[in-house]
């Protein structure tokens, strides 16, 4: 008798905002400089806008210009260890082993994968980095004393959704797009958008919620009470499924409603699958 596939779930996470409490960088890099995070980021945008430049691309110039200008050390080394400093939002912490136990007891297979437009250096270094089958953030490249020379990944808003696509099929190297192009029947899909949930708190986000709605995948925006009436919108003009506060402690209706979804896609991929054997079986 044929060994049945367990079937996979995919949980997807922005991560500032939505897994911790502000920006990565504010927790240990900004204090560095002896920076307050605001003047931070207003130096990087109206950096970014003067020259026309990516928002990505103009905070991580304006990271390695600003530790020149200050003598601060950046290395690959010092970002990982502002990782460690990362405050997240209660629950978090076990989140992941819950969900994994929960999924497991339902025969499926879960999954954690990050797709941020922070730094995964920073996000290596955080509590949580050993959670994520991989982790899509923007990073450098270093030289061999781990000093930085270039973007080796710049991930904005919109360049997410090409991670999304990587997750469906398995290809996760970013360094291989001819298996990403390739065409590909569905059922060889290693993660159907249908097993897809994308966790995110507001309009950058949006791309990937509308992605998951689009495919059949679910769309959850958590908050905090500050920027309520920013998702209450994102859930009035249908751009996500769900939003719950930004709290992943056991019993929550963020849990309860994660571990629903999961319970149907987890059905819901059984029946598919009965229903491919049996089409192969006639021939």
């Amino acid at each position: 008798m044929e060994e049945k596939k367990k079937p996979i779930v995919a949980l997807l996470y922005d991560f500032d905002k939505t897994l911790c409490t502000q920006d990565m960088q504010n927790y240990a890099f900004i204090p560095s400089l002896g920076m307050v995070p605001g003047d931070f980021w207003r130096e990087a945008n109206d950096f970014g806008r003067r020259e026309r430049m990516d928002g990505v691309l103009a905070y991580m110039y304006t990271m390695i210009r600003k530790c020149a200008q200050l003598g601060v050390p950046l290395t690959r080394e010092s970002l990982v260890h502002c990782g460690r400093s990362i405050e997240f939002f209660p629950g978090v912490l076990d989140w992941f082993e819950r969900i994994d136990r929960f999924g497991g007891l339902l025969g499926a297979q879960v999954e954690h994968y990050v797709i941020s437009s922070g730094l995964r250096e920073i996000i290596e270094g955080s509590a949580i980095a050993s959670a994520f089958r991989e982790i899509y953030a923007s990073e450098f490249l270093y030289d061999a004393g781990g000093r930085p020379l270039w973007p080796k990944l710049a991930v904005n808003f919109t360049a997410k959704t090409q991670f999304v696509y990587r997750i469906n099929k398995g290809v996760l190297d970013v360094s291989d797009d001819k298996a990403l192009n390739d065409s590909m029947p569905d059922e060889s899909k290693r993660v159907p958008f249908t097993n897809m949930i994308y966790i995110g708190d507001g309009l950058s986000d949006v791309p990937c919620m509308k992605m998951m709605r689009s495919y059949g995948g679910q769309a959850i925006a958590v908050y905090q009470a500050a920027n309520r009436s920013g998702v209450e919108q994102l859930l009035r003009q249908r751009r996500v499924d769900f939003i719950y506060p930004a709290d992943y402690r056991e019993g929550t209706e963020l849990e309860a409603t994660v571990q629903e979804i999961i319970r149907k896609m987890a059905v819901s991929q059984r029946l598919y699958e009965e229903n491919m054997r049996q089409l192969r079986d006639i021939g």
